[in-house]
């Protein structure tokens, strides 16, 4: 007897933390066994950020029915990993943080489920937190689903009060919380055991695909109806309805964090296999003699795009093992293979491809994803993609949650209504703390997250989701500094940088190598400007052992890789190595610059 339930939440409200808490309370670890918190979160990058980027599956036991259990990503960038588990499964856990209350990703991932009609059952979480507000994020919930428009049935949702870093849960506050049995018996009632009909022609959609070392391209979906073996001849329906066929090698089930080798899978069952090295996600797998296709996968469309292109500064190939235009075609096309929101295009020169996502966010994870592989590339800003309706220029418009300080909120509605950003909403926190929701293009979010972490000294909170495509609200400035650029190529010394931190702010220390039309730091007007950071002091024969000691630089501007994205202009690119970030002007020569500067327009 099967449950299928995915875990749905906005960003960092606890998910991976509450499978951890069931995987520890069903006796899959040993009583003395190490393990890692978020122990669901296997990725180095989602370890590093504390957030899920790609859907995990695991499986509990709870008596003689076997739970499985898909961890889903909580930001809207990688919405397509949530939008193909969801066919995986019959119910969901809709995980709301009790001082958080619903945001942005919240109504995205909800919207989701309600949409396949999938059984919800609400988590509040992190009930012990001292500032958790419980009733009013109670009410934030029923209000969400009724937004939504919710059916009578759905609206009838059951309620669990969580702890999931205690390991606790209730369904009554007032009753004392002593382990997670309270949740599985909610899951188990509510949640309806898989439909499907075990005696029929094998049915199978392709939800995710994997790569193992030892067996090769491996296909994960959820039977649909019957039952697949190992060794079993199948039939694979491609997305155009086209059959081809194909036979099962090693099929496993999850059984807590291991894949269990076994020899059958009845109807219910999530499974994953190999013996299909050319299966894509969305296509069927079927009985041979009986092939009927499954609806395929639909994501929502990108919303940003960006130029990924061969390096070709005067550092490439320093750092990189992967240079070329064939190595960089190859990674983005098998990228898309599996992140299904991703797409690449050719362009006219072999040595560019243009690749649109969900977000920076998504953008940003692959770029990392690849630098940490070997690769080395150049990649533009990033920009919004607009349709046209009609006549009538559209563009992207977002949802945008901002929690600030109280006192901040003058110069974060100026900051946002220069944006093109329009209030919808303002509700008080307590504690100081303020809410504001607003309506913005999407394009006015690049660069917004580091100005909101500089104006309110780290202590804003922004999150944001995809709404609607919308008319074109008007121009946006961008960037209002110029930036200073290395008039040569050789290595920055204290005495030229000292020279050039007069006119700004600097984004190097002495000893860095610079190449000419490398950007070293930003101007204080709003014109560019050329600095000489590689020149050393004149020799004379006058000595001074307190001269050099003298000079002294300020704290140099340090960027992430997404603050990179979101500083860097139109006319402009960021080097991406395995060991380094720069930025440069696209056209490094200054007089070949000047001639091409009427073809770049401030975005």
């Amino acid at each position: 007897m099967f449950r299928n339930i995915a875990i749905i939440a906005h960003v960092d409200h606890g998910k991976t933390t509450l499978i951890d808490a069931l995987l520890r309370q069903s006796g899959i670890f040993r009583a003395n066994q190490q393990v890692a918190e978020r122990v669901m979160d296997s990725f180095d990058l989602e370890k590093e950020r504390g957030i899920t980027i790609l859907a995990k599956n695991t499986a509990v036991r709870y008596g003689d029915i076997k739970i499985n259990i898909v961890d889903t990503p909580g930001h809207s960038d990688f919405g397509g990993e949530v939008e193909r588990v969801l066919k995986m499964v019959n119910g969901v856990l809709l995980l709301v943080d009790a001082f958080e209350g619903t945001m942005p990703q919240t109504r995205f991932v909800l919207r989701k489920a309600l949409q396949l009609n999938l059984k919800p059952i609400v988590v509040i979480n992190k009930v012990d937190r001292a500032d958790s507000r419980i009733s009013e994020v109670v009410d934030d919930v029923l209000e969400l689903f009724i937004d939504l428009e919710a059916n009578d049935e759905l609206l009838d949702f059951p309620i669990v009060y969580t702890s999931a870093k205690e390991g606790t849960a209730t369904t009554d506050l007032d009753a004392p919380a002593q382990n997670m049995r309270p949740l599985l018996d909610t899951i188990v009632k509510h949640i309806a055991p898989p439909p499907g009909d075990i005696d029929g022609p094998l049915q199978l959609l392709i939800n995710n695909t994997e790569y193992d070392n030892f067996v090769g391209r491996m296909g994960l979906g959820c039977v649909k109806r019957g039952k697949i073996a190992a060794g079993q001849q199948v039939s694979v329906i491609g997305h155009d309805g086209v059959s081809r066929q194909g036979r099962i090698g090693n099929l496993y089930v999850y059984e807590g964090l291991e894949r269990v080798n076994v020899s059958e899978a009845p109807c219910g069952e999530i499974v994953a296999f190999s013996g299909l090295d050319d299966i894509k996600i969305g296509e069927t797998v079927a009985c041979l003699e009986h092939p009927e296709q499954l609806e395929p996968i639909t994501v929502d469309e990108p919303t940003l795009k960006m130029t990924f292109m061969v390096n070709d500064s005067p550092f490439a190939g320093q750092d990189g093992k992967h240079l070329t235009s064939r190595h960089l075609r190859a990674r983005l096309f098998k990228e898309m293979e599996k992140n299904v929101s991703l797409r690449v295009e050719e362009t006219e020169s072999p040595d560019v491809f243009q690749v649109s996502g969900r977000g920076e966010l998504h953008l940003s994870i692959l770029i990392e994803t690849m630098r940490r592989e070997g690769y080395e590339m150049q990649v533009s800003k990033p920009e919004v993609i607009y349709r046209w309706d009609a006549g009538q220029l559209m563009e992207p418009i977002e949802l945008l949650m901002i929690d600030i300080p109280e006192d901040k909120t003058g110069v974060i509605m100026e900051i946002v209504g220069a944006r093109k950003g329009e209030m919808v909403n303002m509700t008080s926190l307590g504690q100081d703390q303020i809410r504001l929701e607003f309506k913005i293009p999407a394009r006015g979010l690049i660069g917004l997250r580091s100005q909101l972490l500089s104006e309110t000294r780290g202590h804003g909170v922004m999150s944001h989701i995809f709404l609607d495509y919308e008319p074109y609200k008007g121009d946006i400035r961008g960037r209002y500094q110029g930036v200073l650029i290395a008039f040569e190529s050789g290595e920055a010394s204290l005495y030229g940088l000292h020279s050039a931190q007069d006119r700004g702010v600097l984004f190097i220390t002495p000893g860095i190598k610079v190449y000419e039309g490398m950007i070293v730091g930003e101007h204080s007007r709003e014109q560019d400007l050329e600095v000489n950071v590689c020149k050393k002091k004149h020799l004379t024969n006058v000595r001074s052992s307190t001269a050099e000691a003298a000079m002294r630089l300020d704290e140099p501007r340090q960027f992430s890789l997404e603050e990179a994205l979101e500083y860097i202009g139109s006319d402009e690119l960021l080097e991406v190595t395995p060991k380094n970030l720069r930025l440069r002007k696209r056209v490094l020569n200054k007089h070949d610059r000047q001639r091409n500067m009427k073809n770049y327009q401030t975005v």
